[in-house]
């Protein structure tokens, strides 16, 4: 599982505090993303931490291949206005 160029990506458990907010973030903004559950996909794990070099989550990888892990609200609304997503 590799994110596309063109798309939004969230790696996540549902059992992850961090990860619901994240996601109840951009669903409230109306921003399109795919969403990896780790629980559902335990490979994808490796996935995320091959991106962020990190075992925390969730992880945020944005169309310019940037990313963001446990980003808090403000990181996330930051990247998605100077992506011009929102």
């Amino acid at each position: 599982m590799t994110s596309s160029p063109s798309s939004l990506t969230v790696f996540g458990a549902d059992w992850c505090r961090d990860c619901i907010r994240t996601k109840s973030q951009l669903d409230g903004l109306g921003v399109e993303y795919t969403y990896v559950d780790l629980v559902a996909e335990p490979a994808a794990a490796d996935v995320a931490r091959e991106i962020s070099g990190r075992t925390q989550i969730p992880v945020v990888v944005y169309p310019d291949s940037s990313h963001h892990v446990e980003p808090s609200n403000a990181d996330v609304e930051s990247k998605l206005r100077e992506l011009s997503l929102i």
